[in-house]
């Protein structure tokens, strides 16, 4: 009880409980700190010892509105591995605002600031969802090989992203998943965290993982001298506060 009325007047910010998302990470073995000067926190796992990156906080795209949370993991995957899947209402509305963007200016191609997630809609194919019904009316996807992207999507991802539509993007948020750059993202909105929604979204996440690793163990790298180091904006972190070790409080 007293836990509750302390949740319910707990203001926004630096004064935000996320008590029960510590907790978690502690229990979990993973890392949490607050971000420094937002209203948002890091946490940091890993999945089969490879390194994954969770932050929630203030949004980095004009499409999210409140806070967004956001996946990332280095997987190191072919150049050839450039795939999308996002929430068809976002699909939609970012196809409508690059039109826009081309019929006002006149201009020809896509500015070096828009999102990978806008100028892929425009440079790359869409993946046919015909065999995968269950997703085509609430997602939509492309890729620069669409029959890489479909491999991806089908199986165990397909049936992880239609459970995931069913609770944590039962609201139709916008949402982002894709691999870029040899890794892989999540991006989505999500106004409150709750540990549920954290849970759901590292489950499908993993499953979008370990569906990218077993593709690219058959999909050859054509592009070695691809410069991984090249600027990115589909990640932009923000930096934690340091948090005291609790081993050291008195």
């Amino acid at each position: 009880m007293l836990e509750s009325i302390k949740r319910l007047f707990a203001r926004p910010g630096g004064e935000r409980d996320l008590a029960d998302v510590s907790d978690w990470a502690r229990r979990t073995g993973r890392g949490f700190k607050r971000a420094r000067g937002e209203d948002g926190f890091v946490i940091d796992g890993a999945i089969d010892g490879m390194p994954w990156r969770l932050e929630w906080g203030p949004p980095q795209r004009d499409y999210v509105g409140g806070h967004e949370l956001r996946l990332r993991m280095e997987l190191t995957l072919p150049h050839e591995m450039q795939m999308l899947v996002l929430s068809r209402t976002l699909m939609e509305t970012l196809e409508r605002a690059t039109y826009e963007q081309f019929t006002d200016s006149m201009q020809t191609q896509i500015g070096a600031q828009a999102p990978e997630e806008m100028r892929w809609l425009v440079m790359f194919p869409k993946i046919d969802l015909v065999s995968l019904k269950t997703l085509r009316a609430r997602f939509g996807a492309v890729a620069s090989a669409p029959e890489l992207g479909l491999a991806w999507l089908s199986g165990p991802l397909a049936s992880a992203i239609e459970q995931a539509a069913g609770g944590l993007l039962r609201d139709e948020p916008p949402f982002v998943l894709m691999t870029l750059r040899g890794r892989a993202y999540l991006r989505m909105q999500l106004l409150s965290p709750s540990v549920a929604d954290i849970e759901a979204a590292l489950a499908l996440f993993e499953v979008a993982v370990a569906q990218a690793i077993l593709l690219s163990a058959h999909t050859p790298d054509k592009s070695r001298d691809w410069n991984h180091s090249s600027a990115s904006t589909a990640w932009q972190t923000f930096q934690p506060d340091p948090v005291a070790d609790p081993r050291k409080r008195k």
